[in-house]
């Protein structure tokens, strides 16, 4: 790998092939599985249902979410096979820095957020629905928007345009500090795009990291608490004979927090966690100075980061496999779409059948 400086060595990223093919491979996987998948069910949610609750609002904003998370898969793709070789004042390493990463940023905070009021929501139409001996605390501590179902759209509007509105404002706010204060230096150095100055920031990205890190835990145990709550309900409701019309509906709410838990489990925890761990990896590294001309010693630690973030991302093609499970007019509305799409295979196949033999027999005549 070249060095890049002027005239004087500096220690620069190294990559594997986990960085520099592997997850080039991924990225492009991901924007052709997801770009169409979160179309499509977007289409679906906007055009074929009608009569919107305050999921299919929910829905809807995470699906624009992911396809605009989609949308930078490609670029992500380029930046981790070709990033050694830009500098940091190239206009494509600038977009990558300044463009791209807020959008990743905002879409995963908000995927957070978004996820954590359905959760929400659902829970809130469980416990109205109580036939436990007592009822439930939650009563008095959720908001009564989301106990009142004509309110559920409104809260639901309400609480995505705040999200948005909060989430871009803060990674902006960043954005703008990081390139007046940070990214200077580096480019005075004149160092490669993949670099340590670009992947493990300064003070300020760290203080922001920290701050994405306890959002998305208080915001995880939101869910938690949901989740161990719906379970303590169930438990007392089953005590109760008059239940046996709702275990269905305790059953499907009960599916949902699972299904909304393993995604922030799975996806999303590991990248939270270890994003913890990095800065203050990051924070003691500022006290050494690291070898010249030689690969940096946190270049391991910037790709297990850049593999956890990945794993982050990869929620956005998994989302229609979710929406499928959570949302039982979607999941007919998809299955009809498929239906349709069979049959109309299945007629140009027998037309064609039919022509061929057609013209057979009139070629035998």
């Amino acid at each position: 790998m070249a060095n890049i400086s002027h005239g004087e060595y500096i220690s620069y990223l190294c990559q594997t092939s986990a960085t520099s093919v592997a997850l080039p491979i991924i990225y492009t996987i991901m924007s052709i599985t997801g770009l169409p998948g979160n179309a499509i069910s977007l289409w679906v949610f906007i055009r074929k249902i009608s009569d919107k609750t305050s999921t299919h609002i929910y829905m809807i904003n995470l699906g624009i979410s992911n396809l605009l998370l989609c949308l930078t898969m490609p670029f992500q793709a380029t930046y981790y096979s070709l990033g050694t070789k830009w500098h940091q004042q190239d206009t494509m390493c600038q977009l990558a820095i300044n463009g791209l990463t807020p959008v990743i940023h905002i879409n995963i905070c908000i995927g957070v957020m978004i996820l954590s009021w359905v959760a929400l929501s659902r829970f809130a139409s469980l416990i109205q629905h109580s036939h436990a001996d007592r009822p439930s605390r939650w009563l008095k501590i959720l908001p009564g928007a989301f106990l009142c179902r004509k309110r559920h759209a409104k809260l639901a509007y309400g609480l995505c345009l705040v999200t948005w509105a909060v989430v871009a404002i803060a990674v902006l706010s960043f954005v703008v500090l990081y390139s007046i204060r940070e990214a200077t230096s580096a480019k005075d150095r004149n160092e490669a795009c993949y670099s340590i100055t670009v992947e493990a920031g300064g003070e300020g990205s760290n203080v922001f990291a920290l701050a994405a890190v306890s959002m998305f835990f208080v915001f995880f145990l939101l869910v938690l608490c949901a989740y161990m709550a719906v379970i303590r309900h169930i438990w007392r409701s089953r005590r109760n004979a008059a239940i046996s019309n709702s275990q269905r509906v305790y059953a499907r709410v009960f599916r949902n927090i699972v299904v909304i838990m393993v995604v922030l489990v799975v996806c999303l925890l590991p990248h939270h966690i270890y994003k913890a761990v990095f800065v203050h990896i990051v924070s003691k590294s500022w006290s050494t100075s690291p070898p010249k001309d030689a690969c940096h010693p946190l270049s391991m630690y910037v790709e297990v980061k850049s593999i956890l973030l990945c794993l982050a991302t990869l929620r956005c093609c998994t989302d229609p496999i979710m929406y499928f499970l959570l949302d039982k007019t979607f999941r007919n509305h998809t299955l009809s779409l498929m239906r349709l799409s069979t049959s109309a295979n299945d007629s140009q196949s027998s037309k064609s059948n039919v022509g061929q033999l057609s013209q057979a027999t009139s070629a035998c005549l």
